[in-house]
């Protein structure tokens, strides 16, 4: 099944919002965070 050149010009899809990148990488980095803490829990300096 062959598409035209006007079917190929509106086929949509596949694509990643920079909301959900930023999203993702804010969760990393909090997961990462946690088990920093717990695993290297540091004094805080007074």
């Amino acid at each position: 099944m062959h598409m035209t050149k006007e079917e190929l010009l509106t086929v949509t899809g596949g694509g990643v919002s920079v909301g959900l990148i930023a999203g993702i990488g804010a969760a990393i980095t909090f997961i990462i965070g946690i088990l920093d803490g717990y695993l290297r829990p540091q004094r805080c300096n007074e």
